[in-house]
Formats: C-alpha cells, sequence, structure tokens
C-alpha cells in the first residue's frame, strides 16, 4: 500500500530534500512508494532541458521578489511552482523502464477525471506532456527516474496568480497560454478542495488506497 504524506506549504528546497531521500529509500526497498502532496513558496525550477532564454526576469530580481531558482534533475524546460498550485510528487519503484511513458499518461489521466468532477474538460498532449483546457496548460508533468524510480511529479493550478508566464515561459512552450480550476470556473477554489479531487483520481487510476503516514516531522528532519 503507497504512503501518502500531505506536507501543506513547504519551501521548494526543503521537499526537494525530502525527496531525493525518500527516492534513495524506495529505491533500496527500505521504504513503500510515497507520494507527497505540497503546496510550494514561489520557485522556477530548471529541467534538464531548461534554456536560459524562458527566464524572463534576471535572478537578481527574481530574488528580490522572493522567487527561488533551482536547478532540478526532472525532464522538462523551466516550471513555476508557487501559492494555489497543488503539486504531487510520486516516488515509485516502476518494474520496466518502458513503464516510464505510460506513468505519465496515467498521472495525466487522473488530473483529467480530477477536472473532471468539477466540469472542466481537459486533455493531454502527446508532443508537449501535460494537462490543457482548450491551448491553455492547467496541469505540468514532468518527472526523474532513477534506479528505476520515479521522483518529482505533477503540478495543477488550483487557484494560482495567472501572471508567472511574465516571469518564465511555461514548459518553454509560447504557444500555450496558462489557467486554473478557478479560472475555469469563475469562482475560488482552495487547494484543499483539488486536493480531495485528485487524490481519489489517481488512487482509481492506479488501483490503489493510500495509507496516510502522519510520520511527516521526523521525515522530514531526516532529509536537512
Amino acid at each position: 500500500m503507497p504512503r501518502l504524506l500531505d506536507l501543506g506549504r513547504r519551501p521548494y528546497r526543503e521537499v526537494w530534500a525530502l525527496q531525493r531521500s525518500l527516492h534513495a529509500a524506495v529505491a533500496e526497498g527500505r521504504e513503500p512508494d510515497t507520494w507527497l502532496v505540497v503546496e510550494h513558496e514561489p520557485v522556477i525550477t530548471l529541467g534538464r532541458r531548461a534554456k536560459d532564454e524562458n527566464v524572463l526576469v534576471a535572478r537578481p530580481l527574481l530574488a528580490a521578489r522572493g522567487v527561488d531558482v533551482v536547478e532540478v534533475e526532472r525532464g522538462g524546460d523551466v516550471t513555476y511552482h508557487g501559492p494555489g498550485q497543488l503539486v504531487v510528487y510520486p516516488i515509485r519503484k516502476l518494474p520496466r523502464f518502458r513503464e516510464v511513458v505510460p506513468f505519465v499518461s496515467a498521472l495525466e489521466r487522473a488530473v483529467i477525471a480530477a477536472l473532471a468532477t468539477f466540469g472542466i474538460t481537459a486533455a493531454g498532449r502527446k508532443e508537449h506532456r501535460g494537462v490543457y483546457v482548450g491551448d491553455n496548460a492547467i496541469c505540468a508533468v514532468g518527472l526523474a527516474v532513477q534506479k528505476m524510480t520515479s521522483l518529482h511529479g505533477l503540478a495543477l493550478n488550483a487557484n494560482t496568480v495567472l501572471d508567472y508566464d511574465r516571469l518564465i515561459t511555461p514548459c518553454g512552450t509560447p504557444e500555450f497560454g496558462i489557467t486554473s480550476i478557478a479560472n475555469e470556473l469563475g469562482r475560488d477554489v482552495s487547494w484543499a478542495e483539488a486536493r480531495d479531487a485528485l487524490l481519489p483520481a489517481l488512487e482509481t487510476e492506479f488501483n490503489m488506497r493510500f495509507e496516510s503516514d502522519p510520520a511527516t516531522a521526523p521525515l522530514l528532519a531526516a532529509s536537512r
């Protein structure tokens, strides 16, 4: 049974360290598959294929605005995380490397199913992974797989302020806009409301049931 850690709002670097600590334990069979659910303070992450020109604001100015910039090991280009965005990191042992693409597709299907509970019609795009409402991205997906174990994951805009495209070219795809659940519905949607729609959709898609783990604080301390 996979373990679920609901971390609330946390700085990105703290959770990144926890991801890597848990990844090593899951890869070695010392811990079960573990899914992290979190809301981040403002941060720009640069994937392995990130291009400097897709960060539109100088780093000193970003720092002055309280926006961290972190180079990470996931695939993809430039992504923003911040308040109002539901982030899920599945740290999951995969049976075969060829399961990576189907895993990404399954994450996308779970997001699409969760959005459907709000009455939002969304779809994936094979050429640009993630979930879209029309031509607007509502969820980014980017994984890393090391030792046949995944880390990083998905970021779903619940009520995110939709001006972060002034900071970056999201996912390096200027042809797409950005949207959120709140923007599509024309009403406020809390982070918790989005979480409570997505987690059951993930359980259904992956035919599993999460086991919540209250031992979050010791795990965080051990990752520092």
